[in-house]
């Protein structure tokens, strides 16, 4: 006879000491196993039911905790599951193994694996990533259960600081995270795909930069006047002439340089296109590093920080140094040196590929790009060179001659 609440209370009220464990069964293999009136434990709810020839048991939980009507349903989603062949013990042991596996214990996974490949700098910004606004959010969550609605719900907060760019970044880093999780077998899907146009867009903004001949004239020459630390002024006068990206400057070590050859080499786990870099250095160049080698040749870092010479110099510097000249983050960044060469190169009739490849910019065309990597060395150490004689000429503030180049 099925069972009712009222006859499982009696029931219950009845057990005994030495009732405990009696059965009380429903149907479809549902029964309530007793405990006595008083013990802490309850009565347990319980199916038995037979799986590849084989009878087991499927704990459903205590009464009255999980009542006689929940019971009857967790007993028709076992049966569900077995009409598919499926075990629903099985399931119940991969669920719990599956909310072992948090988004913060993916991530740390993830990042582990990444060490290997990214450089530093990106590797410390996605812990910082991670540190400041994902785990508290998301860390707990089971990775296979975390949802767009719960990812959406963490970037909202970041965008309500105003900081848009950082919630996309964080939006494509939970990518990366899931679709590690996704390959490893601990989730099914990215739910990141779900929030396209979630987001509100990031205005893109170009770097600030001087790009007219007078006026970078006078910036060289301002550059020229800095009372600052001798590092952070060497840092100014080479930034110019090489226009490569700030991290890459601060970040660069003595033993990248061949001052006697007149070449950079920026090792691939520098460069944010993953290849090494050549910089062909213009005898301009060359002197300023001569100089700065009797200061920091003995360390790792070409431009150590003032702080330890095991680290080098903060990412800010060369802005706050720009700022102490008099130049607004609207008017010259560090980053803006790229653009000054770029313009001024293009304007005056360097091969735009060849501009390009010194700027360490992407080259969609692999077998292009291999080619320019292999052949175009020499072009390269012309154009630096010009480069320099014409900020040479900008700087000295004179009439000063475009250095055209023939286009070929």
């Amino acid at each position: 006879m099925p069972l009712s609440e009222a006859s499982i209370k009696a029931a219950i009220k009845e057990a005994t000491s030495t009732a405990a464990g009696a059965k009380k069964y429903d149907e479809g293999g549902l029964y309530l196993l007793l405990k006595p009136l008083g013990d802490g434990c309850g009565s347990w709810w319980r199916l038995k039911y037979r799986y590849g020839g084989k009878e087991k048991g499927l704990s459903l939980g205590v009464y009255p905790t999980v009542s006689l009507k929940r019971a009857r349903e967790k007993r028709d989603e076992a049966k569900a599951l077995l009409a598919d062949g499926i075990d629903p013990s099985r399931r119940r042991q991969a669920e719990k193994v599956s909310r072992a596996f948090t988004f913060e214990l993916i991530a740390e996974e993830w990042l582990q694996l990444q060490s290997k490949k990214l450089s530093h700098v990106t590797l410390a910004k996605n812990r910082w990533l991670l540190k400041e606004f994902l785990l508290p959010e998301l860390g707990n969550h089971p990775i296979a259960e975390t949802m767009a609605a719960d990812i959406l719900a963490c970037l909202r907060k970041i965008e309500a600081q105003g900081i848009h760019e950082t919630a996309h970044r964080a939006k494509q880093l939970i990518g990366r995270i899931f679709r590690f999780a996704v390959a490893t077998g601990r989730a099914e899907r990215d739910p990141t795909g779900d929030l396209s146009g979630a987001l509100a867009p990031v205005v893109t903004q170009n770097h600030a930069a001087i790009t007219d001949p007078a006026r970078i004239g006078q910036l060289l020459r301002v550059i020229d006047g800095y009372q600052g630390q001798p590092v952070t002024a060497s840092a100014l006068q080479l930034a110019p002439l090489v226009f490569v990206r700030p991290g890459e400057l601060r970040g660069a070590e003595w033993s990248e340089f061949d001052l006697d050859g007149g070449l950079w080499r920026i090792p691939a786990a520098r460069m944010k296109m993953r290849e090494e870099h050549l910089v062909p250095l213009p005898t301009q160049a060359v002197h300023v590093l001569r100089s700065l080698h009797n200061l920091t040749g003995t360390g790792r870092y070409v431009f150590p920080s003032l702080r330890t010479t095991q680290r080098p110099m903060s990412e800010n510097t060369i802005n706050a140094a720009l700022r102490r000249l008099g130049y607004t983050g609207e008017e010259m960044t560090g980053h803006g040196f790229r653009a000054l060469a770029s313009t001024c190169l293009n304007e005056q009739g360097f091969p735009p590929d060849v501009i390009e490849l010194q700027l360490a910019h992407a080259e969609r065309n692999k077998v292009r790009a291999a080619y320019n990597r292999a052949q175009r060395l020499d072009e390269r150490r012309k154009m630096m060179q010009a480069w320099a004689d014409y900020l040479d000429g900008l700087r000295a503030g004179g009439q000063v001659v475009p250095i055209r180049h023939k286009r070929t």
